[in-house]
């Protein structure tokens, strides 16, 4: 796949609705991402990296981009050979992060904590659907930094942040102060979601946005495992108990094994075991990415 590097005109797009977080290019083995003012190249060959690298020099000459940093991390199948980025250009006594811009919201980036610096690009779209709901109550399953929270925040919204990580919820907090937001109508709970959910159910709680965008497999301290192709159904039959009646639900994976036809089939069968009902509707497809990469995403409007 080739999908090439993005369009000079695309990039005064993102630039004039302040967004300086997208994907510059994808090939075969790999792609490259900007964030802010640095770059990060995710690989599957060495060849991929040389060519990337070299490649990203010679474009970004050409469109008068400048390119502070370049990061690289090698993509493996293996989640427990996944490492932090490595820095390959720049100057190694730099803090590793920074702050990246989408719709003039700011997100903190670290390519030092992990394997993931702190916002998935793929998502762009659906956070755009978040703005334009202003929910009143947001439940973020699995919220990691709470970049969805933060584009429900910023219109007023109220949040509820779950996640095994108390590491990202930290971020997610940080995420909050960078753009000026107060956390006291926030809450931010370090547990299996999972566990959570049956007990906001019990206290009556609902909520009028549900983002649902768990890892493809996961294990909380207990040891307890989440594999998406096998919890996804009892997780989504959970998160209807908190919904309000005109909820819409994002039913959203990377697991490359569930299309969003499989999605959409998953959530019929979880609305006919509730008793509930909803319209679907697809995100529009980024114009920065190859069609059929990326998350697979579709949203529920109940009804």
């Amino acid at each position: 796949m080739n999908f090439g590097w993005i369009d000079p005109n695309l990039l005064r797009d993102f630039q004039a609705e302040g967004t300086d977080a997208y994907r510059l290019c994808t090939i075969e083995h790999g792609w490259v991402e900007r964030f802010g003012s640095d770059v990060l190249i995710s690989f599957k060959t060495v060849l991929a990296r040389e060519r990337l690298l070299e490649e990203l020099q010679t474009w970004a000459d050409s469109v008068g981009f400048h390119v502070r940093r370049v990061f690289a991390r090698f993509i493996s199948r293996e989640s427990e050979r996944r490492e932090p980025p490595a820095l390959i250009v720049g100057d190694p006594n730099e803090s590793l992060q920074t702050i990246a811009t989408e719709w003039y919201l700011r997100f903190g980036i670290d390519f030092g904590t992990g394997y993931s610096s702190g916002l998935f690009l793929d998502q762009r779209e659906n956070r755009r659907y978040v703005r334009q709901f202003a929910p009143r109550r947001l439940l973020n399953c699995f919220a990691y930094t709470c970049s969805f929270s933060i584009c429900a925040a910023c219109n007023g919204a109220s949040t509820l942040n779950i996640d095994l990580s108390k590491k990202y919820l930290t971020r997610g907090r940080e995420n909050f102060a960078l753009n000026n937001l107060s956390t006291i109508d926030h809450r931010f709970i370090t547990d299996d979601v999972r566990s959570v959910l049956p007990r906001l159910a019990r206290r009556g709680e609902k909520f009028d946005v549900i983002i649902l965008d768990p890892p493809t497999f996961s294990r909380s301290p207990r040891g307890k495992t989440f594999q998406v192709q096998h919890d996804f159904v009892s997780l989504l039959i959970s998160a209807l108990a908190v919904a309000e009646r005109d909820a819409h639900v994002l039913v959203s994976t990377n697991c490359s094994a569930l299309s969003e036809r499989a999605l959409e089939v998953m959530a019929r069968y979880c609305l006919k075991k509730t008793g509930r009902a909803a319209t679907f509707h697809r995100p529009l497809p980024l114009p920065d990415f190859p069609p059929r990469t990326g998350a697979s995403s579709v949203w529920l409007a109940l009804r």
